[in-house]
């Protein structure tokens, strides 16, 4: 009896007789869970989910359970230097820039881990072959939001401020709406767009970049100034911009 069981289980393995279960919510014709053979496709799931055309394609999440446990040592990593950049800050005498390393951190603690991966998941993208066709896995969650016509501004600011996107214009305009803090890093931003690509941009005269847009629904990071503290965090603002582009639209404050 146990060499039979020993060889129906090895026959189970040859044959890769599993299945994985993904979750598609948001905008499409058919939501809920998508049930995959192994070695089941984004295109696969697309093809059973279909995503509405008026959906916001290029904002849609993949949230993988494989990257769980990487995001929530980056968010462990951003909450430790945090807090050592509230130390520095205190310990040069710098209470305002002490005062925001706590905001922030409070901030940061209230963000979920999500497990997002950066992907194209653009239907007609993954169709014709201009973006990856990744193999998904059991537990993944796919979601097509709405389009939403705004830009985020959030970090070293005096308050999160949520303005009206415009067509073309400069990710450094957007801060005349939200005017940074005295404890801004004044040289650059971080652009985060709304697929969870994340860089870093020049602002100052010395280095400023032109032709960085950001799309509808894309955060602009004023990063926190920290080179005139020993040590420096170098960095902090980049794991930042890296932790925020793994949240929702739904859920960042």
């Amino acid at each position: 009896m146990k060499r039979v069981r020993a060889l129906s289980a090895c026959l189970l393995l040859i044959t890769g007789i599993s299945h994985a279960a993904v979750t598609v919510t948001g905008d499409v014709a058919n939501p809920g869970a998508v049930e995959l053979p192994a070695g089941g496709r984004l295109l696969d799931v697309i093809s059973v989910a279909q995503p509405n055309v008026e959906s916001y394609w290029l904002a849609a999440v993949l949230l993988r359970k494989s990257l769980v446990e990487q995001q929530t040592r980056l968010k462990v990593g951003v909450l430790f230097d945090l807090d050592v950049l509230q130390r520095m800050a205190m310990l040069f005498d710098r209470p305002s820039r002490a005062a925001l390393a706590v905001r922030l951190a409070e901030q940061v603690r209230r963000m979920p881990v999500t497990g997002r991966q950066v992907a194209v998941l653009d239907p007609v993208a993954v169709e014709v072959g201009f973006a990856r066709n990744i193999r998904l896995d059991d537990g993944d969650r796919l979601i097509y939001p709405l389009r939403v016509d705004e830009v985020e501004v959030l970090g070293a600011v005096a308050e999160s401020c949520r303005l009206p996107y415009q067509a073309l214009q400069e990710a450094r305009d957007y801060l005349r709406g939200c005017t940074p803090l005295v404890d801004a890093d004044a040289d650059y931003l971080w652009l985060i767009q709304p697929n969870g690509v994340t860089r870093r941009v020049g602002i100052a005269h010395w280095n400023r970049e032109s032709g960085q847009i950001p799309a509808a629904g894309s955060k602009i990071l004023v990063p926190v100034k920290n080179d005139d503290l020993d040590p420096p965090i170098p960095e902090l603002n980049q794991q930042l911009a890296e932790f925020i582009a793994t949240q929702l639209a739904e859920v960042v404050r």
